[in-house]
């Protein structure tokens, strides 16, 4: 699966960077291109680091032990930043279509950066505190003769990690979802009731809902797990095969 990703999304993420960066060239900057450039480069941080997860699924951890801090730190961080720049180029859209005009007074490139620093911050803010249930052992634990990272916590790890992980979940997933949701079902509405041509009206439907469900198919098991781990106090064993979905976002999203 993360080579079959890797080959997908390296050439799909770095067309739309290609394509968003020529417009931006020659249309100027919008906030949809920035959104959509954050977003690419999200995406393209999480595939540089695919191969190593490969090789770590088949193979165990072979790296350093002080590699493994920084493998989790671009991979999470690539996820929940994909995360919330979905939502920013939702939040867009909905803006866009509810309040034309409004938006269109406020609809610069500096504000959209502005907001992208922000999000960045928030995600790299939140991962920063993982590092506190790192205790010095970088992660990185054995079982029988295979390492692995970030996998296998003691106790005082968990007392950390497991309401740390819903903290995360809730703050950069579950109320962006609310969000999206919220954002993507007004515009369906509002584009129903317009007076678009049907072919138009099929297309924006098309683009909102696809949104909607990548970002639910790829994003909710990997979260729900996060609940389900502080539920039953422990990091649930299939918290690895829901980050299966997380990682399919790199090839989806660009569709999309």
């Amino acid at each position: 699966v993360y080579t079959f990703t890797f080959l997908l999304g390296l050439p799909a993420n770095l067309l739309v960077l290609f394509v968003y960066v020529r417009k931006a060239c020659k249309r100027g900057t919008t906030p949809n291109v920035v959104y959509a450039f954050n977003l690419c480069l999200a995406n393209l941080a999480l595939v540089a680091w695919l191969p190593i997860k490969a090789v770590e699924t088949f193979r165990g951890w072979k790296l350093p032990p002080l590699v493994c801090p920084i493998y989790s730190f671009f991979l999470f961080s690539s996820l929940y930043g994909s995360c919330l720049f979905i939502t920013a180029v939702t939040v867009g859209r909905y803006l866009s279509i509810a309040f034309p005009i409004i938006y269109k007074r406020y609809r610069h490139a500096r504000i959209s950066c502005l907001i992208s620093i922000v999000l960045w911050a928030l995600v790299i803010l939140h991962l920063s505190f993982a590092l506190v249930a790192e205790q010095g052992a970088y992660f990185v634990s054995t079982s029988g003769v295979t390492s692995t990272c970030y996998g296998i916590f003691n106790e005082s790890q968990l007392a950390v990690l497991l309401p740390l992980r819903l903290e995360m979940s809730i703050v950069l997933f579950f109320l962006p979802l609310i969000v999206t949701s919220f954002c993507t079902l007004r515009c369906v509405t509002l584009v129903w009731r317009s007076h678009l041509q049907p072919m138009g009206k099929r297309r924006v439907l098309t683009v909102a809902l696809s949104t909607l469900a990548v970002f639910v198919v790829c994003y909710a098991p990997y979260n729900a797990s996060h609940v389900v781990g502080f539920v039953l106090e422990q990091s649930v064993e299939w918290r690895r095969y829901a980050m299966l979905t997380s990682i399919c976002n790199v090839f989806l999203e660009p569709v999309v």
